[in-house]
């Protein structure tokens, strides 16, 4: 009986000692657990940029154009698009592109938007037209095609109309409207209407768009044009009228009375004339009968 017993206290002894063997052993071999994680939140995507109301052109710069106002060199980018030399030569003569340049370097200046007419676009107008400007109209007219601030290809819708140019401030004269509608957008003057057809060139301070046509404003037709005449007035009826025709009727009348009025004249110097012979006669006879007696 003592046997059993001491048998059975060393086999629970030793499967005391196994378990905790394995037990250490597990706890050894397994890794700590790693401290639980707070959820990261989902990033938000970014709003996707507005789309531009205007296409690219092939020679549009990519979004990698550095943002320094200093390195913009306006003729340069106009050659290199290689249809806009009649602008590049009015920019010149003009000295427009000294202005530019100089707004485009002043710190407070809010950019520039241009409004370029390629070659063929200035092939359209009238022949002779630009050489009958005068150097302040060939200004103006190249004013008229900037605006005095910068506008991006997504934001045309934002403009107020009359859009100001740096042309200035002349109501009815030269005053540009822009609509932009179903991704296009249309630009006014009074005398021309047109489309953006591309963009040229964009960044945070100039924006070059080229356009179908030559904007003319107003000023230049209000001088050229002559002033219509107004409608003459048919003539009113008037007792003038029916006293002509009553003139015309009683002329006949007239020119009889004055036939027998010369009628009248010449009986009475006839009657005169007979008279004076009788006259005449009566004396001779009566002389001739005092001489014989």
């Amino acid at each position: 009986m003592t046997m059993q017993k001491q048998s059975l206290f060393s086999f629970s002894l030793a499967l005391l000692v196994s378990f905790l063997y394995f037990t250490n052993s597990s706890a050894q071999l397994s890794p700590a657990a790693s401290p639980l994680k707070p959820p990261q939140s989902t990033p938000t995507p970014p709003a996707a940029a507005p789309k531009p109301l205007v296409p690219s052109l092939p020679e549009s710069p990519s979004d990698a154009t550095p943002d320094t106002a200093a390195a913009v060199d306006i003729v340069g980018i106009l050659r290199q698009a290689k249809s806009f030399n009649i602008l590049i030569r009015l920019m010149k003569t003009t000295q427009l592109i000294n202005q530019l340049n100089a707004q485009l370097l002043t710190t407070k200046s809010g950019g520039i938007t241009i409004l370029a007419p390629d070659d063929s676009a200035f092939s359209e107008l009238k022949a002779g037209f630009l050489n009958s400007l005068s150097d302040g109209q060939k200004l103006e007219l190249l004013q008229f095609h900037v605006l005095s601030e910068y506008v991006s290809s997504s934001n045309f819708d934002t403009l107020t109309n009359p859009v100001r140019t740096l042309a200035g401030a002349k109501p009815g004269k030269v005053e540009l409207n822009v609509i932009s509608y179903g991704g296009s957008v249309n630009i006014s003057t009074g005398e021309v209407n047109t489309t953006i057809t591309g963009i040229v060139y964009t960044d945070k301070h100039l924006a070059i768009y080229k356009v179908g046509k030559v904007l003319l404003p107003m000023d230049f037709f209000t001088v050229a044009k002559a002033p219509a005449k107004s409608p003459s007035l048919a003539p009113e009826p008037s007792a003038k009228a029916p006293k002509a025709d009553k003139e015309n009727s009683l002329s006949p009348d007239s020119s009889e009375s004055s036939q027998i009025n010369s009628t009248k004249d010449n009986s009475g110097t006839v009657k005169t004339i007979v008279y004076g012979k009788w006259l005449s006669l009566v004396l001779g006879v009566i002389l001739v009968t005092v001489f014989s007696s």
